[in-house]
């Protein structure tokens, strides 16, 4: 008799078959995953045939040597892609928001993107001496703006206080919204959660349509007490954002208040 392979663990596991047996599911899956993809290449090809609006490229944003446009935020390159990060003011690393950290945190080699004279920025929401504390904390080296002096007008019609991802497209000193979206949309950012989404437990959150047994006790991207193991106490509003546990450990202070 073979070992239990879900001894010990608590946990259900998937029923064992033989090779030949999960080849076949396998193939039949991968029906389903290619006819994905290329409905995901449909949907890419009509994003691409969107129409665009015109944006004042002289529209001011606080970077790291005062304020600069808009227009100058896409570094002389052809089109630009803003993240526009959630901000609570005068809170804590701990009480920023965990979403807006996930993505961000999974931002980090440009190459590819400056390949196609594509530019990546960081559009925080919040004042920029206070919300660049925070990417200093992370240890994030992406270009970071405050868009708080022109939020109504870049955000114009949508949630302000809400994370977007806006893309634009320059021409010349014209400057042109081409693209936006929110909420999961976000996930285009993405590495880690498409690698769970492989494997057999998926993300382990609730909301997943799992086989009943399956752990699903996660919190989307928050753990209360260090960074997560196996069964992660997850709660809301305690805890933190999964990613600033090694920032911690490695001595950095998640009081984001100016140093006299």
């Amino acid at each position: 008799m073979k070992d239990d392979p879900a001894s010990g663990s608590g946990a259900a596991v998937p029923p064992v078959t033989d090779r030949a047996a999960f080849e076949a599911q396998v193939g039949a899956l991968r029906v389903r995953e290619k006819a994905h993809t290329r409905e995901g290449d449909a949907i890419a090809a009509a994003r691409r045939r969107l129409p665009m609006v015109e944006v004042d490229g002289s529209l001011p944003l606080t970077g790291p040597n005062g304020t600069v446009t808009l227009l100058e935020a896409f570094e002389g390159r052809r089109q630009l892609i803003a993240y526009y990060f959630m901000w609570w003011d005068g809170h804590t690393a701990a009480e920023q928001c965990e979403g807006c950290t996930w993505v961000t945190t999974q931002v980090a080699d440009l190459s590819y993107l400056h390949s196609r004279d594509i530019t990546y920025a960081v559009f925080c929401q919040g004042p920029y001496d206070e919300s660049s504390r925070y990417r200093d904390f992370m240890g994030w080296d992406v270009p970071w703006y405050s868009a708080l002096p022109s939020l109504d007008e870049l955000l114009a019609g949508r949630q302000i206080g809400l994370f977007h991802l806006v893309c634009y497209l320059r021409d010349g000193d014209h400057v042109f919204e081409t693209y936006w979206t929110m909420r999961r949309g976000a996930e285009a950012m993405d590495y880690a959660y498409a690698l769970m989404d492989l494997t057999a437990y998926g993300r382990q959150e609730s909301w997943e349509d799992s086989p009943p047994g399956w752990p699903q006790e996660c919190s989307i991207t928050r753990t209360a007490s260090g960074a997560p193991d196996w069964r992660p106490a997850a709660e809301w509003p305690g805890g933190r954002p999964i990613a600033q546990w090694p920032r911690l450990e490695a001595g950095r202070s998640d009081d984001l208040t100016a140093r006299a």
